[in-house]
């Protein structure tokens, strides 16, 4: 399965808001979703990249995708435990 035919279980909008603000909006995201369910966050704060990076390899969650369309960031992240 490539990650254009993956579908997001639940999405966020994290546009307009910056560090930390999308980590912790996607952590609370997360917390509510089941082990394997896939999270959407989209994001233009310039640190997004790098945040969920270091977020996703601290926490063990899954960083399936990561895109940039413009000055938004786009990530798909599976819940792993």
């Amino acid at each position: 399965m490539t990650t254009e035919t993956i579908k997001p279980d639940r999405s966020i909008d994290c546009i307009g808001l910056f560090c930390p603000m999308p980590i912790v909006k996607t952590r609370e995201a997360i917390a509510t979703m089941t082990t394997g369910e896939v999270l959407e966050m989209t994001s233009d704060d310039p640190a997004s990249e790098a945040d969920m990076k270091s977020w996703t390899r601290r926490t063990g969650h899954e960083l399936l995708s990561v895109s940039k369309n413009g000055k938004v960031w786009h990530f798909l992240v599976r819940k792993a435990h």
